[in-house]
């Protein structure tokens, strides 16, 4: 280390390097092993067929987020795509889905969230959104089921 740097500069240094060595490999992995849940493509292409105007709200990185969506085709289904890099906080602060439904030119109380996790519900609550979650998905590994949300639902082609 040199004489002038601290060890908390250090600290900051390695921590730099280190982020951006995962930026690098999580972008080559990117979805590699994931897969699109049944009834996703086809709820997806319901809601565009019904001209409603969807975003893609997560607390993952935009660029990891965007990157994601078109390795598994899913980026033209959405008009916007915000990461939770994208706004000062992330889900469950409302403040993401708040500034997503003001992007999209809708009311909070007119939007419904669609989720998988505990987050998007709290997120969704705070905001004035009603909430609807997916019986699959990320939440922490808790059960979906026990999250307070305006209802559930196994696949989202069956919503329309």
């Amino acid at each position: 280390m040199p004489l002038d740097a601290s060890p908390a500069h250090e600290s900051e240094r390695l921590f730099s390097l280190a982020w951006l060595s995962y930026q690098r490999h999580y972008l080559a992995v990117n979805g590699r092993h994931a897969q699109v849940y049944p009834g996703v493509v086809a709820g997806l292409q319901q809601f565009q067929a019904r001209g409603l105007k969807l975003a893609c709200l997560t607390n993952k990185p935009t660029a990891f987020a965007l990157a994601l969506l078109k390795a598994k085709g899913l980026d033209g289904f959405f008009t916007l795509t915000f990461g939770g890099d994208a706004f000062a906080r992330k889900k469950p602060d409302p403040l993401p889905l708040l500034k997503t439904c003001e992007a999209l030119g809708t009311a909070p109380a007119r939007t419904l969230m669609i989720g998988d996790s505990s987050n998007d519900a709290l997120a969704a609550r705070a905001a004035g959104c009603p909430v609807l979650l997916v019986t699959y998905g990320y939440n922490h590994g808790q059960p979906i089921r026990a999250v307070d949300a305006d209802g559930f639902t196994d696949s989202l082609s069956s919503l329309t």
